[in-house]
């Protein structure tokens, strides 16, 4: 069994999904078993994102206008792909956007609970890419069979960061393995189900994780994720120039720039594949025979490339004690199950004797994590802010990307510097 992900950038147009044909052509002439995890196609989930916040404003016009321009946007792939017919998978696809009106019309008077609401609506995304791509797949001689992960991959109830129950859902996917051999699965990416029969999402980009769990659910001989890049780069190509391709990462150094905001491997996936030591490749799908990255335990540690990850809309929060106090034994893990529950990612910490620093991401439960904090501690924070994490450091390159943005914060290890950073 092999498992490749499709990113939603490699599904975003018709172009996109004729491409997936052809890698999963060439996998097939293998006879290997292959399931291809697949995301929402281009910005689908950004654009459900606004519909379940325009739910949550009671705003019905919004939500019901985003996904007329979500329909619009899967028919006129479906109309590119199948232009001599395609009746059968439009029933499908307009049967799943029906579930989403629905979901508009029940709750937009109501108050429902904002993260259960965003997983029911959000997951949708997933179940029309996975239609679409597996009656491609078919009508071009690729038989499949499609996978409904809801009711495969069984997870607790925590909607937008579900954590997966691995002993379960691998006697889920065993069954369905059994029940229905073949050679090639169709399966969601990012999404799950409770036992109760609602869907959960593992947390943003989480096709990846997806994709990884189930490599190790069937041990998999290997797993790999197509992207728009030529595998990891030492940097954004969008950010910095003249980067340069890591043919190949340890599983350590993967987590560790997953961690520190690299976009390439969403954080989640390595441990998945360590544990089995199942090897990940990173290869660009406009080019599929090339080489791309490996990430394995074997490979050597990177060594005379400077590695550069910009991290986007951080926020600093520095916490001090109101008495005086201790904050970092006393109150750590007060703070952190603060955080947690709110759903805040931490990227940096930084303590003293009566204060504590953490740089998270943005995020809209921001300011009620704030609040609450603020009734044992004094609060203050800067958004809009960047985390510039730089491995293989030296002044040289420091000064390039700090440049003169006004650092509010530094750490510095051995091979590693770390800089939350404020524009002037």
């Amino acid at each position: 069994m092999r498992v490749y992900k499709f990113g939603g950038a490699s599904v975003k147009n018709a172009r996109g999904v004729r491409n997936l044909l052809e890698i999963v052509k060439l996998a097939a002439a293998d006879s290997d078993k292959l399931i291809v995890v697949v995301s929402a196609m281009g910005k689908t989930t950004n654009a459900l994102e606004r519909v379940a916040e325009a739910v949550m404003n009671h705003n019905k016009k919004t939500a019901v206008d985003e996904l007329n321009e979500i329909r619009d946007y899967h028919y006129q792939i479906i109309s590119e792909l199948f232009p001599c017919g395609h009746v059968f998978l439009q029933q499908k696809v307009e049967q799943l956007l029906q579930e989403i009106l629905n979901l508009i019309n029940e709750n937009i008077d109501k108050q429902p609970d904002a993260d259960f609401l965003y997983d029911q609506i959000v997951s949708v995304g997933e179940l029309i890419s996975t239609r679409i791509v597996s009656y491609a797949l078919d009508r071009n001689g690729l038989t499949n069979t499609y996978v409904c992960m809801p009711q495969i991959l069984l997870t607790d109830d925590n909607y937008r960061e579900a954590i997966p129950d691995m002993q379960q859902s691998k006697q889920r996917l065993s069954d369905f393995l059994a029940r229905l051999p073949a050679d090639i699965y169709v399966a969601q990416g990012f999404i799950g189900g409770t036992i109760n029969g609602y869907r959960t999402t593992l947390g943003r980009e989480g096709s990846d994780y997806t994709a990884a769990l189930l490599a190790n659910l069937t041990d998999a001989n290997s797993v790999t994720i197509w992207k728009d890049v030529d595998g990891v780069l030492n940097a954004d190509p969008r950010l910095v120039k003249n980067t340069v391709l890591l043919p190949q990462l340890n599983y350590y150094e993967a987590v560790e720039l997953a961690y520190s905001g690299a976009q390439i491997i969403h954080p989640k996936t390595i441990r998945p594949l360590e544990n089995k030591g199942i090897p990940l490749f990173v290869k660009p799908f406009e080019s599929p025979l090339s080489n791309g990255t490996t990430i394995n335990s074997t490979a050597k540690q990177i060594d005379g490339i400077s590695v550069i990850i910009w991290r986007q809309n951080q926020v600093l929060i520095t916490l001090r004690a109101k008495d005086f106090s201790f904050v970092l034994e006393d109150s750590l893990n007060d703070i952190f199950e603060t955080i947690y529950r709110h759903h805040l990612k931490v990227s940096l910490i930084q303590s003293s004797a009566i204060t504590i620093s953490v740089c998270v991401d943005q995020s809209r439960h921001l300011n009620g994590a704030i609040n609450e904090l603020e009734n044992k501690y004094k609060v203050t924070y800067n958004d809009s802010l960047q985390l510039l994490t730089i491995r293989g450091t030296n002044d040289k390159i420091i000064k390039e990307c700090v440049g003169d943005k006004q650092i509010l914060l530094s750490q510095t290890t051995r091979r590693t510097a770390r800089f939350v950073l404020k524009n002037k």
